[in-house]
């Protein structure tokens, strides 16, 4: 390993060695609560060293939003793989995001959070892999739509157009997800949250599947 190599090697241990002392922190006390200070002291480095690798906490907070939307892309690429026809690949995606919320809820607060959060001034190759990842996932969705078309799975009359079909699925999903994460109604009966989360995936499913006529 040349002298150049080994020195990138090590930018990029104490650049994940950052973001993970910073999702402690974060997750801990919250986004808002934390300062650099906090941040640096967790990762054992200096405050002037910290802004070396980040120049600010925002631009920290993206890097933690980009590990989310890795670990959930993996989740959907692996989904994708392990299913022969769309109809179940659509399907075990759905299974896919909910183990995602339940695993790794604070990755799944944090994706949660990325429409609202503040971008950088101009855009950056952090900004830019974010946007890759992004069109990832929905590709993923729209590659097992586009497969279930045609192995015959799913219907072609309820799926006319596969990008609008996988944003309506990702919405209706995650919206159910979050209303079993809000604060409930003392004078309301609710479903069980794990019940009625496997009851919109198989509900969703049964939207886009062919029927047997």
């Amino acid at each position: 390993m040349t002298l150049k190599s080994r020195r990138e090697m090590e930018k990029l241990e104490r650049h994940e060695e950052i973001l993970d002392a910073a999702e402690l922190v974060f997750f801990k006390k919250s986004y808002e609560q934390t300062t650099m200070d906090d941040i640096a002291r967790a990762a054992r480095l200096s405050r002037a060293l910290l802004y070396v690798y980040f120049t600010d906490k925002p631009s920290i907070m993206r890097g933690i939003m980009l590990r989310a939307g890795s670990s959930l892309q993996v989740r959907f690429e692996k989904t994708l793989q392990l299913f022969k026809t769309g109809l179940e690949q659509i399907e075990g995606i759905g299974h896919a995001y909910h183990a995602f919320s339940e695993q790794e809820p604070n990755y799944f607060d944090v994706l949660t959070s990325i429409t609202t959060f503040p971008g950088p001034d101009t855009v950056d190759e952090q900004l830019l892999a974010m946007d890759r990842c992004r069109e990832r996932v929905n590709e993923i969705m729209v590659e097992a739509l586009e497969n279930g078309i045609r192995d015959g799975s799913i219907s072609p009359e309820q799926v006319p157009n596969p990008l609008q079909t996988a944003f309506y699925l990702q919405g209706a999903l995650h919206g159910v997800i979050m209303q079993t994460r809000g604060p409930k109604s003392a004078q309301t009966n609710y479903p069980a949250a794990t019940e009625l989360i496997l009851y919109t995936i198989s509900m969703l499913t049964l939207s886009v599947k062919t029927l047997k006529k």
